[in-house]
């Protein structure tokens, strides 16, 4: 993510909200790295990524929501 790291790390220390979609987006990014590691993946694990990379935008989308709310 390409944030300020002041504007960051404030969010961070001080809105829980923005704390979990930022834990929550390294979850998804660790979860689809798992995935990438495999040879073959299963229809169900195909329709798991595409949920998952639905989710970790959708978070992403709220925590630049919040950023730019805190930057302005």
């Amino acid at each position: 993510m390409d944030f300020d790291q002041n504007v960051l790390g404030t969010l961070l220390d001080t809105n829980p909200r923005f704390r979990m979609l930022y834990e929550e987006h390294s979850l998804f990014e660790k979860r689809l790295a798992e995935f990438e590691k495999k040879g073959f993946l299963s229809p169900q694990e195909e329709v798991e990524i595409l949920n998952v990379k639905k989710m970790k935008l959708a978070g992403k989308d709220e925590m630049e929501r919040l950023v730019v709310s805190v930057a302005s």
